[in-house]
């Protein structure tokens, strides 16, 4: 039996495959388009889940579309009457696209899958969200907290999941959301909502927690068990084309930071204030789920649940001998998880969870392009490459890294999700003290404060970080192991804001954030044998197990999807090597970039 998973029409629409309870294949829109955080629906994803299954639509036996329309409508028509007069210009604007299309989504799915003639469900956002967290996980049964933006009505929920069924026991409800009290804060200090949000976290660490009190005072009040109401006098998200109004300004003293205008340390003491309300919410709602539950493992999706430093609070605090989330918390994992409460909780089918492997199989779900059709592109294009064998491959790319090399890394299925986990990445050496800013200013064109993550082997983790279990996801944060640590000098320790950069904190510098935390992803040969066994040759040789890892992408770009698009980033940016498969290019030996490209005539870097 097929069933193909989709969500579309919010942000990140993606589509997914499902065959037999078996996840065949997933992937987002914008990697087809390169539209970042693409919301149309996602044809070509379709397309290629179809392409990776063998398939075509006349076989495919359900559709899962990601959350209930009609519902979603009662909502945004709900909160219109509740804030009326206000809202009117987005009322006109949202209304004739929901009435003319989105609300009829069953004739929509038909007319964008015109030979598909099976049967159509709708699960609620939550529920697949909830499905995408507890149904790939390892657990046989498991607590589950979703929390994000909104769906429907639902803004966060809990439940448990057993077998193949799982079960809501709360909810709490728009406006009060925790996702949109982020975002709030994300907008207000400049940067993009649905976007910049790991942004406003990496920053955090710069700043003071000087907001704190004042966010729970004035902003939200919070409950020992989590739940939470928002004043909403201090936000326009309801009805309005902002997050915040002119309470919100009063309030902290200014007007909303313009984008790429410069950072100040008050937009750091927010980013540092809003992270420490976040870390509390989410602390206290899974205390409250343990408590209410009972059961020791936890699985976590939505939005909020890709705020990895949440996340490692929570682990840290022992409130659950185990937690996993979901790699694609978000809304594009919403496909998975509709395709799963199909085949699980609407057809019945059994589940199988041993306790220690999931289903996702380190997400590498996404397209993979074969060695003849890379070594295609390259000859038609007369590009200069040298291919290494499986054998030479692994060294060659670690004496790159310690030669303080940039490489782009492009190998085997992509990643589902936004974190690059070893398909396609950039890669450089964590222990070089002027990579960081190499890579985010030269490569990267982003801002100075973004950490880097590491990849380290999962065998050597706990060694080098202070974190014992498996982060194959990239969804942990935790602190650099105390031996790996510089102690601060006194001068050093004075100082603040982006200040901080200045001063090296470990043996591995590069991925070593302001805090001495990393987000950590541990890599492991079942899941990808090359990156595994190029990151053990480096160890091997030259004695360190961990490399920095970043996603194959420069800023307001979604992470590269096909061999073209990673040659046209590798050329545009001042990376030294590009790895396709098992071909490498050098720099120096290329020729110029033809600007004729098609797709890359729109294509300006932020």
């Amino acid at each position: 039996m097929n069933i193909l998973g989709i969500s579309a029409f919010y942000h990140d629409s993606a589509a997914c495959l499902v065959r037999d309870g078996r996840i065949i294949a997933a992937a987002q829109e914008e990697r087809f388009t390169r539209k970042k955080h693409d919301a149309a629906f996602p044809k070509h994803a379709v397309e290629y889940c179809l392409r990776e299954g063998g398939i075509t639509l006349a076989q495919v036996d359900y559709v899962a579309f990601y959350e209930k329309p009609f519902l979603k409508f009662d909502r945004i028509l709900h909160s219109y009457l509740a804030y009326a007069p206000a809202g009117l210009k987005t009322f006109l604007m949202a209304i004739p696209l929901w009435i003319r299309e989105r609300v009829w989504m069953k004739a929509l799915i038909h007319h964008e899958l015109p030979e598909f003639a099976g049967k159509i469900l709708f699960p609620e956002h939550h529920e697949s969200h909830a499905a995408s967290a507890f149904f790939p996980s390892p657990y046989p049964e498991a607590a589950f907290l979703t929390v994000d933006g909104v769906g429907e009505w639902t803004t966060t929920s809990y439940g448990v999941g057993r077998g193949n069924k799982i079960e809501m026991l709360g909810e709490l409800h728009f406006p009060h959301s925790l996702g949109l009290l982020y975002s709030a804060f994300t907008y207000f200090t400049g940067f993009k909502v649905n976007s910049g949000e790991y942004k406003l976290m990496g920053l955090a660490p710069y700043g003071e927690p000087k907001y704190v009190d004042l966010i729970l005072r004035e902003l939200i009040d919070l409950k020992e068990d989590g739940s939470f109401r928002l004043n909403m006098k201090y936000f326009n998200y309801g009805v309005g084309l902002t997050m915040t109004n002119a309470n919100f300004d009063k309030l902290f003293g200014r007007p909303p930071r313009k984008p790429e205008s410069k950072l100040t340390q008050h937009d750091m003491d927010l980013a540092r204030s809003i992270q420490d309300v976040t870390e509390e919410i989410m602390f206290r709602m899974a205390k409250h789920v343990r408590k209410e539950t009972g059961l020791r493992h936890l699985c976590l999706a939505g939005g909020v649940a890709l705020n990895c430093v949440a996340n490692g609070k929570i682990l840290r605090e022992g409130l659950f001998d185990n937690i996993w989330i979901q790699p694609a918390a978000g809304d594009a994992g919403g496909s998975l998880g509709a395709a799963l409460f199909a085949w699980h909780q609407v057809l019945g089918h059994p589940r199988e969870a041993d306790g220690v492997h999931d289903a996702q199989r380190g997400s590498y779900l996404g397209p993979q392009h074969p060695r003849d059709e890379i070594h295609a592109y390259l000859t038609r294009n007369n590009i200069p490459f040298t291919e290494l064998s499986d054998a030479e491959l692994p060294e060659k790319i670690a004496d790159l890294i310690k030669a303080e090399k940039v490489i782009g890394w492009f190998y085997g299925r992509m990643e589902f999700g936004p974190r690059a986990l070893g398909g396609r990445s950039i890669i450089g050496d964590a222990q070089s003290p002027k990579m960081q800013e190499v890579m985010n200013l030269k490569i990267k064109f982003r801002e100075s404060f973004r950490p880097f993550a590491p990849s380290v082997l999962r065998e050597k983790c706990a060694e080098w970080f202070d974190l014992r279990e498996e982060s194959p996801y990239m969804l942990l944060v935790a602190p650099v192991a105390k031996s790996r640590q510089r102690e601060m000098t006194a001068d050093e320790q004075k100082r603040f804001g982006l200040e901080k950069l200045l001063a090296i904190r470990s043996t591995i510098p590069a991925v070593t954030h302001v805090d001495y935390s990393a987000r950590v992803q541990t890599v492991t040969e079942d899941h990808n044998p090359m990156y595994y066994r190029m990151i053990k040759k480096f160890d091997e040789k030259y004695g360190c197990p961990v490399i920095i890892n970043t996603s194959f992408n420069v800023r307001g770009e979604p992470i590269v999807g096909t061999p073209e698009h990673a040659y046209v980033c590798f050329m545009r940016t001042n990376m030294d090597y590009l790895l396709l498969g098992n071909f490498l290019l050098e720099k120096k030996d290329q020729k110029p970039l033809d600007k004729d490209i098609n797709w890359l005539k729109e294509f300006e870097l932020d």
